[in-house]
C-alpha cells in the first residue's frame, strides 16, 4: 500500500515535466516576487500523470483507520473548481459516494444551493496546491454550517510556511516546497535565486 505513494522527487518531477512548475521571475497578485511558479492543473492534462497524484493521496486517507471505516460513505469536497481533477481522482481511488465543491460568488466563498437540502457524508477535502490555507478554511465553515464533520484534509502540494493543521486535522500532502516571496523587486534581485529572466504576472 505504501509503495502506491509516489515520492516526493517523484511528484516535483511530474510537475517539472508538464510545466505545472516553473522557474522565473514571477510577481503575484499581492505583489510580491518570487522565482517559483505552479500551475497544478497542467499535471492533471495527462491521464497518468493525473492517477499517480489522486491515488498517492488517497492513500494518505485510507491508511488513517478513522477515514477507512467510514468508506464508502464520505464525501470529497473541493475548495475550488481549480481542485475539482484533484476531488474526483481522490473519490474514484477511495470509491467514495459522494463529491463537491465550492465556488467563489461574489467575493464569497459557497456551496451551490442544492447542498443545504442534502445529506452529505463526513467529508474529505482535497485541493492541488496549499499556499495560505484561506480557501480551506472557508471550506470547512462550510461545511460546519450544512452540519457535515471534516474528516481529512489533503493537498498534492503545500508550501512550508503554509498551515500544517486545520482544527487539529492534519494535512496530507504529497510534498512541500519551499517558497520564498519577496516584497520588492529589489529584494528579489538580491536572492540566491534570482536570475535575467523577464519578469511575468501571474495568478494565485
Amino acid at each position: 500500500m505504501v509503495d502506491l505513494i509516489p515520492s516526493a522527487e517523484s511528484v516535483m518531477k511530474i510537475l517539472q515535466n508538464t510545466g505545472a512548475y516553473r522557474r522565473g521571475h514571477f510577481v503575484y497578485p499581492n505583489g510580491k516576487h518570487a522565482s517559483h511558479y505552479f500551475q497544478m492543473p497542467l499535471a492533471f492534462r495527462y491521464y497518468d500523470n493525473a492517477r499517480i497524484l489522486s491515488v498517492g493521496l488517497s492513500r494518505h486517507f485510507r491508511m488513517e483507520k478513522s477515514i477507512a471505516k467510514e468508506l464508502p460513505k464520505i464525501s470529497v469536497i473541493s475548495p475550488s473548481p481549480g481542485g475539482i481533477m484533484v476531488a474526483f481522482g481522490v473519490r474514484e481511488a477511495l470509491s467514495a459516494e459522494q463529491i463537491y465543491w465550492a465556488e467563489m460568488e461574489e467575493g464569497k466563498r459557497q456551496f451551490r444551493q442544492y447542498m443545504a437540502e442534502t445529506q452529505v457524508h463526513p467529508a474529505i477535502i482535497v485541493d492541488d496546491i496549499l499556499r495560505s490555507g484561506r480557501a480551506i478554511q472557508e471550506t470547512i465553515e462550510l461545511c460546519k454550517e450544512i452540519g457535515t464533520e471534516v474528516i481529512g484534509i489533503g493537498t498534492i502540494a503545500q508550501f512550508e510556511d503554509g498551515p500544517k493543521e486545520f482544527d487539529g486535522i492534519p494535512v496530507k500532502s504529497l510534498m512541500s516546497f519551499d517558497v520564498n516571496f519577496y516584497e520588492t523587486e529589489e529584494e528579489w534581485k538580491a536572492s540566491r535565486s534570482a536570475s535575467d529572466v523577464e519578469e511575468e504576472k501571474v495568478r494565485f
